[in-house]
């Protein structure tokens, strides 16, 4: 088990930030950690790193308690924080450097160049960290969390604020390092979890209000499911009456129309074939339409 949390709770003044946390990461999973802004995420990745004590409860990194082994837990974890704390005054590869030898390791300068290889900084290393662009930068803070070879990376809004191409390289960056790691991964991108994570907790306002595999939330918590059917001809108002008696009915074009249920999908399949032989239409097209994590978000944060 890399990361265990039993009890957590942490205070401020009258305020509770989080609220009783339970849950389990273990070895090799990306994790998303989900949740609306002052939910209490990035409380909980701060405690989890030492950075803050609990106020309450216990949290564990590779059977390690956090307040009794804060130093042998850092060791152990890679943190990376929302606003990335970089001297922007220092070089790429000065800077890795400097962390390094906070680190005291022996390879200093061969474990350097393959962070920077790693993270796509070669052209970057000898400019000033001022000088980059906020998704290079967003590398370099990547490249100072890894450079130890943590067992543990906690990753607090990695790719906030970065264009559409930069967070694809940032992904496919965090995905490759995820091989080999166990990875709590804080984002606000829907997408971004859906491909790169292996399970998903949603907190809200300190509690954990949702924890399992993206599909199994989907399946538990979605409003409703979808499917898409295009039939040969469009339908007349009277069959669209029919139609809505098997669920909520919306014309998408021509000759399409989604039909949503709080019930089980093949059992509405069924019913539009039975519709469709009793109208004298024919079934063109059946598109089944995936529940979102977005719908899933919504619902459990209300």
């Amino acid at each position: 088990m890399s990361i265990q949390v039993e009890h957590l709770s942490k205070l401020y003044k009258q305020q509770k930030a989080i609220d009783d946390l339970n849950f389990n990461i273990n070895s090799g999973e990306i994790v998303g950690f989900l949740g609306p802004n002052g939910a209490g995420k990035t409380t909980t990745m701060k405690i989890l790193t030492g950075y803050i004590p609990p106020s309450s409860g216990k949290a564990f990194v590779n059977g390690l308690d956090v307040e009794e082994n804060a130093i042998e837990v850092r060791k152990l974890i890679g943190y990376l924080p929302e606003h990335n704390p970089l001297y922007t005054d220092m070089y790429v590869k000065e800077y890795l450097e400097f962390v390094a030898s906070i680190y005291k390791l022996s390879n200093r300068k061969h474990r350097v160049d393959d962070m920077i290889e790693l993270t796509g900084l070669t052209l970057e290393r000898h400019k000033k960290i001022g000088q980059l662009s906020k998704g290079y930068r967003q590398r370099v803070g990547l490249a100072q969390a890894i450079i130890h070879n943590p067992k543990v990376l906690i990753l607090d809004e990695p790719t906030s604020g970065l264009d559409p191409n930069q967070i694809a390289e940032i992904r496919n960056l965090i995905t490759n390092i995820g091989k080999e790691k166990t990875v709590l991964l804080s984002t606000h991108i829907m997408q971004e979890v859906e491909a790169m994570c292996t399970r998903v907790m949603i907190i809200n306002k300190g509690v954990i209000v949702a924890n399992g595999q993206p599909s199994e939330l989907k399946h538990m918590f979605g409003a409703s499911q979808a499917v898409q059917f295009t039939f040969n001809k469009a339908l007349s108002p009277t069959q669209i009456n029919a139609l809505a008696l098997k669920g909520k009915v919306s014309h998408l074009q021509d000759f399409t129309y989604l039909v949503q249920v709080s019930t089980e999908i093949e059992g509405l399949k069924s019913e539009v074939f039975k519709f469709a032989v009793e109208q004298d239409l024919i079934l063109t097209e059946i598109k089944l339409i995936e529940q979102t994590l977005e719908e899933v978000f919504k619902t459990v944060t209300k």
